[in-house]
């Protein structure tokens, strides 16, 4: 079970920021030989929802309200380190996040750009497809919507 904790921006300790950015690096760039700007000026905008365990930082996503990413709340950056995927964290920082925004925004209607490999996954949690895949830094994705 993870430690959940959620900060916006500023409140993050300079020790989380480098935890969350080191995670996604490790994840998007290294694991998935993906060159892109994770570095995207949307940080400040975000709440970013931390998963730990033992302490240390495993799981992550950055939720938005309506607006400030797409037209609807949203989630992004998804990612849950790779030694710790068989403990289903996925779906436990998914759920805390779908929760925050419920939470914080009063919002039920949330969408997400999936990578098409998991679409299960997202489908799992009551996120449906909508429209076709496209290319996202090179990988395939799909958006999503979850009302």
């Amino acid at each position: 079970m993870l430690t959940i904790k959620i900060s916006d921006f500023k409140a993050l300790s300079i020790d989380e920021l480098y935890s969350l950015l080191q995670l996604r690096s490790e994840v998007f760039v290294v694991e998935q030989d993906c060159v892109y700007q994770d570095i995207d000026g949307k940080d400040q905008k975000a709440l970013h929802i931390l998963g730990f365990k033992d302490n240390k930082l495993v799981a992550y996503t950055r939720i938005f309200k309506p607006g400030d990413y797409f037209k609807e709340a949203s989630i992004g950056r998804v990612v849950v380190l790779k030694t710790e995927r068989q403990h289903q964290y996925g779906y436990e920082i998914m759920k805390a996040s779908i929760k925050a925004i419920k939470t914080y925004y009063n919002q039920s209607e949330i969408k997400i750009s999936a990578q098409v490999y998991l679409k299960r996954f997202y489908n799992n949690l009551e996120f449906k497809e909508i429209g076709e895949a496209y290319l996202e830094d090179g990988i395939a994705h799909i958006a999503m919507l979850r009302s």
